[in-house]
């Protein structure tokens, strides 16, 4: 890891911690030159990957394309960056645990709106509005019948 004070290519690593979900890894490191202390992030990162779309195309999983997407879903919703980030963390993770090298654009449009369920409703409406291509305003009656039924289910438990 390169100093970013004097570029100096040998850093050690003072203290490691595990991120507050568990899905990150925050080194402190201390340059070996110059003595100036900084800190890394280590993620895990969806690499061999391969999306399968609509039309049958494939293309590699891209972590960027799916945060835009969840935040055009979140656009003027309130949020923090630390919440976002362990939302994508969840939907990454769901993703890991189907434990293939491909994946269908559903499989990764279901687990997206189910985190989205939970962490915010409307940007949930927004995401399956557009990701299940709502035609009339019955299919949005739907969707608002069912999280109304399943707020009740979670209050009587």
């Amino acid at each position: 890891m390169h100093c970013p004070v004097c570029n100096h290519e040998e850093s050690k690593v003072v203290d490691s911690r595990l991120s507050g979900d568990g899905t990150a890894i925050r080194r402190r490191r201390e340059c070996e030159k110059c003595g100036f202390r900084f800190s890394t992030v280590e993620e895990v990162e969806l690499l061999d990957l391969v999306v399968v779309k609509r039309d049958g195309r494939r293309e590699m999983y891209s972590s960027e394309k799916l945060a835009a997407g969840i935040r055009k879903a979140l656009e003027k919703r309130p949020y923090t960056q630390e919440a976002f980030s362990a939302l994508i963390h969840q939907i990454e993770s769901d993703i890991l645990k189907k434990g293939t090298n491909e994946i269908t654009s559903a499989e990764v449009g279901e687990i997206i709106m189910e985190r989205l369920r939970g962490f915010d409703k409307v940007a949930y409406i927004r995401f399956a509005s557009v990701y299940r291509s709502f035609e009339d305003v019955k299919t949005f009656q739907r969707i608002l019948d069912d999280l109304r039924t399943s707020k009740v289910k979670r209050r009587k438990k």
